[in-house]
């Protein structure tokens, strides 16, 4: 899974790129099975980008903190999904 031609939709194209590059590697660099499904929680605390990944199944949580690197405050839910032939990043409220 996620090994397919990747895509981001206008709404997800709001998030800062190098957000989005961290998001396709946090998927990347899992060693369980993957989900169709990724889910991430991104909000801003202190200076600091504070990243919620999970999946259903099998149940998977990672939470990460990164730098804000002077963007402006980021709050957002966004999904990440493989169809078999596509993997395309969307906000939630594009579903």
């Amino acid at each position: 899974m996620f090994k397919n031609k990747r895509y981001v939709t206008r709404g997800a194209s709001s998030i800062p790129f190098w957000i989005q590059m961290i998001l396709w590697l946090m998927i990347d660099s899992l060693d369980i099975e993957k989900d169709w499904l990724q889910v991430f929680n991104i909000t801003t605390q202190e200076e600091k980008i504070h990243i919620i990944h999970t999946q259903e199944q099998p149940p998977y949580k990672r939470e990460s903190i990164v730098p804000l690197n002077g963007e402006s405050e980021i709050t957002a839910k966004i999904f990440v999904i493989d169809d078999g032939e596509h993997s395309t990043m969307l906000l939630a409220e594009e579903y």
